[in-house]
């Protein structure tokens, strides 16, 4: 059975042989990526374009559905509903 000393030795030694693997097969990646944009004129937006579930932007104003007659309050129908509507028929305050 192999001493503390030895596995050690023998896990410096790998990690050392996991590094290089890594290196050489990003590499190579890093390589053929290179010929198939070459080969078909690839350019930055044709690989990353926002379509595929980027991050999103600040989102503008939400237009309010209802609005409080008596007040002139309004609600968009996002988060907690306000006093003046709550258990009420929502469509008679539509806008």
């Amino acid at each position: 059975m192999p001493s503390y000393q030895e596995l050690l030795a023998q896990r410096e030694q790998l990690d050392k042989q996991i590094k290089e693997a890594v290196q050489r097969e990003k590499a190579d990646g890093i390589a053929k990526a290179k010929v198939i944009i070459e080969q078909y004129g690839l350019n930055a937006s044709d690989l990353f374009s926002r379509k595929a579930g980027g991050t999103r932007g600040p989102s503008g104003k939400v237009a309010p559905k209802y609005r409080d007659p008596a007040t002139g309050e309004t609600w968009t129908g996002r988060g907690k509903a306000p006093k003046w509507i709550e258990g009420k028929n929502r469509s008679s305050y539509a806008i």
